[in-house]
């Protein structure tokens, strides 16, 4: 999502052609790197920078927190230049090139830093174009990322449904308890509520709409405090089995907690939406 977004968004046609079936056929994996160690994910804190050196451009400095950035083929960079930011295609083996996984919360969301010593790119476009491709990939990736958090907090909540009505106290099920009744009840209304911002703004990417930079951060601040809400709920219902690794529930929590980080959590998102419509 990230890497094909941020092609697609770039006026680089040839580029587009060059890379983009390889990446929808799955044959080579593709990521974009943009934050850094400070873990800023404000594109204004980018600092790699990259060189003209005759034909070529060369890149100096790193990149963090890149998704299956230890694996990737193929890996978009985005660099400072003279004439702002600008995008860069570097191949996974690259000179100059080292990659080292990161240690995660969420074993299954692999994350790795990138140091470029002289790295040669691939200019995507022109220079200065990077910066609108970048904000499109981050839209869009936003929006994608919203829907999965959905994905996750309906099955957490369904877990948590299912274990009320099969587990007993008091020769009755827990779910019978009016306690546990409205903790699932409030859990089903922010669910169905994100189903309906995440619809909307799904919607408003397929049409193109110029609604995107609003709704963007706007569903990726709900569906993040939302996705972590339920998962917690969900262990706190199953109660001491859900705080074991024998129970998936960890993996649904784990998830809501990286996710709710990955591209910003929500008080960052607030910022931005306010930023964009001028408050």
């Amino acid at each position: 999502m990230l890497a094909a977004t941020a092609l697609l968004a770039s006026p680089d046609e040839g580029a587009r052609r060059g890379l983009l079936p390889d990446i929808a056929s799955g044959q080579t994996v593709a990521t974009l790197a943009f934050t850094e160690d400070g873990g800023s994910w404000d594109p204004a804190a980018i600092r790699l920078s990259a060189v003209k050196d005759g034909e070529a451009w060369r890149l100096d400095g790193h990149k963090s927190f890149v998704l299956d950035g230890a694996t990737a083929g193929l890996i978009l960079v985005v660099a400072t230049t003279d004439a702002g930011l600008s995008l860069f295609a570097v191949e996974g083996d690259a000179d100059g090139l080292s990659r080292a996984a990161l240690p995660a919360l969420d074993q299954t969301r692999q994350l790795a830093r990138l140091e470029f010593a002289g790295v040669t790119g691939r200019l995507i476009g022109s220079p200065g174009d990077g910066a609108a491709a970048l904000d499109r990939a981050l839209d869009v990736a936003a929006v994608a990322l919203a829907a999965e958090q959905l994905g996750g907090a309906q099955r957490a909540l369904d877990m948590a449904v299912e274990y009320a009505k099969v587990r007993r106290q008091f020769d009755r099920p827990i779910g019978s308890f009016q306690a546990i009744k409205h903790r699932c009840a409030d859990l089903l209304l922010e669910v169905e509520s994100l189903r309906s911002a995440v619809g909307y703004a799904a919607a408003a990417v397929a049409e193109d709409s110029a609604e995107i930079p609003v709704l963007a951060s706007l569903v990726k601040a709900y569906a993040s405090e939302t996705y972590f809400h339920v998962a917690a709920e969900n262990i706190q219902i199953h109660g001491g089995i859900g705080f074991t690794w024998e129970h998936d529930a960890h993996l649904y929590f784990k998830r809501a907690k990286a996710s709710e980080l990955f591209l910003g959590d929500g008080a960052y998102h607030r910022e931005r939406l306010a930023n964009r419509i001028g408050l």
